[in-house]
């Protein structure tokens, strides 16, 4: 298998698709921002069966990111896949509050995933080949009271990648919006579980799974397609009475 990159590696949906990749002998290059946790998770990704592991902390929205890809392309011999899964949680209040907060929370969720796959969008389509996946939320789906700044964000990105997907077909990339419901990691150990939340390691499998069936769109866990479903149809004057 020729090269992974994952951008975001020290997420927890991120490290456990790493984790899968490494079992079958891939060779994987880490991006994030903590060095020592990449690399923590580049050692335990050699044990779990890695061809070699590499990692880099990167700026995400340098103006060098496609000279990196590119760079990194040449020494694995091409990329297989590129997943991008950097995000956060931004606090609504915050945001309501100071108009700053919304920049950053735009800036993390959706402009520098979006400088990610332009790069690598090129690079990809430079080869003919490969896979460009990104996480993305089913909070893109519908502004909601409660989180509209990240789901704006989000579904500003999920409408990025609409286009991608159509400007890259030619080329014979696949592009794979990831749409995540509740999961149960740090980025969410502040609030209240319940039984529609979801374990890192089965979005993980639901993820690789829609790579191999060259999904476009994965809702994960799959009710998830269903809830939005009807979350969406419900009409706007009665959706505003909700405490969504």
């Amino acid at each position: 298998m020729s090269g992974v990159l994952i951008v975001g590696a020290t997420s927890a949906i991120a490290e456990q698709v790493a984790r899968r990749y490494a079992a079958r002998g891939a060779r994987l290059a880490l991006w994030g921002r903590d060095a020592a946790r990449l690399a923590a998770i580049a050692a335990d990704l050699g044990v779990r069966g890695a061809a070699a592991v590499e990692q880099a902390v990167v700026d995400l929205e340098a103006d060098d990111l496609p000279a990196r890809l590119a760079a990194l392309a040449a020494r694995c011999e091409g990329l297989e896949l590129v997943l991008v899964a950097h995000g956060n949680l931004p606090d609504q209040a915050a945001c309501e509050a100071d108009f700053g907060a919304v920049r950053a929370a735009f800036a993390v969720n959706a402009l520098s995933a979006m400088a990610v796959a332009e790069a690598a969008a090129t690079c990809l389509a430079q080869q003919g080949h490969g896979t460009l996946a990104v996480i993305s939320s089913v909070a893109g789906d519908r502004g909601r009271a409660s989180n509209y700044v990240y789901g704006a964000a989000k579904g500003a990105l999920t409408r990025y990648l609409q286009g991608l997907r159509n400007r890259l077909a030619a080329a014979g990339v696949h592009v794979l919006t990831i749409k995540p419901g509740f999961v149960d990691t740090p980025m969410t150990a502040h609030l209240p579980k319940g039984a529609l939340w979801a374990t890192p390691e089965r979005v993980a499998d639901d993820i690789v799974r829609a790579i191999e069936r060259r999904r476009e769109v994965l809702y994960t866990p799959w009710f998830w397609r269903w809830v939005m479903a009807v979350l969406c149809a419900i009409p706007e004057g009665l959706f505003k009475r909700t405490r969504l």
